[in-house]
């Protein structure tokens, strides 16, 4: 089944996950300072302030630019890991949207999975590692199973939320192998990963908006 995601809804996408940062920032941040810098929800925070802000400056443009632009602007603008790794997951998603209005779903999934992929070559995660990876991935496959059971968008994307709630709270019992947490050792074990947890909340963002 074949859903068209408008460039409308993605902005729309784009304003949901900064609300839920902003919502959430507190509580990223907590979980940051366990294992981290104790920056995670203050820099996407920052970050995706200043997406929208740009958003709100850009005017009429296809899918992939806007894409473009917010991603642009994550590598700009935060510090840390966070920004070129949720940069390079937009920037990756807008290259493979093209400057079209109208998005298929099946080329929606295409995207996040070119995101995936840009998070990898990025961050150099795999499963298990304890980073958003752990929470994406299987977003992705389950967004990609759905549709490939003939789900319609909406409904994979349900799949999808699910998946990268339970690869969230699956980081918790993990040793972390990347980033900061990794110079922790056994001390990262007990502690949910910030950016599996920002990672699920943009895969909520999605499920509300792009069905």
């Amino acid at each position: 089944m074949t859903d068209d995601v408008t460039t409308a809804a993605l902005d729309a996408w784009v304003r949901r996950f900064a609300e839920l940062i902003a919502q959430e920032r507190d509580h990223l941040t907590e979980l940051d300072s366990a294992i981290g810098d104790a920056d995670h929800g203050t820099n996407l925070d920052r970050g995706m302030t200043a997406a929208v802000a740009a958003l709100d400056e850009l005017g009429a443009v296809g899918a992939g630019p806007l894409l473009t632009k917010v991603g642009m602007t994550l590598v700009s603008t935060v510090g840390g890991a966070s920004g070129p790794l949720y940069g390079t997951l937009f920037l990756r998603m807008g290259t493979t949207l093209g400057d079209v209005s109208d998005v298929p779903s099946e080329q929606v999934a295409l995207a996040f999975r070119a995101g995936l992929e840009g998070v990898v070559a990025r961050g150099k995660a795999v499963a298990e590692d304890k980073t958003m990876y752990d929470a994406l991935a299987p977003a992705v496959d389950a967004l990609d199973a759905g549709l490939a059971d003939g789900l319609a968008l909406g409904e994979a994307l349900d799949r999808a939320r699910e998946a990268a709630d339970a690869g969230r709270d699956a980081t918790t019992p993990m040793l972390a192998r990347k980033g900061r947490a990794s110079y922790l050792g056994e001390r990262s074990v007990g502690h949910q990963d910030p950016g599996a947890t920002s990672t699920a909340l943009l895969v909520a963002a999605a499920a509300e908006t792009l069905a």
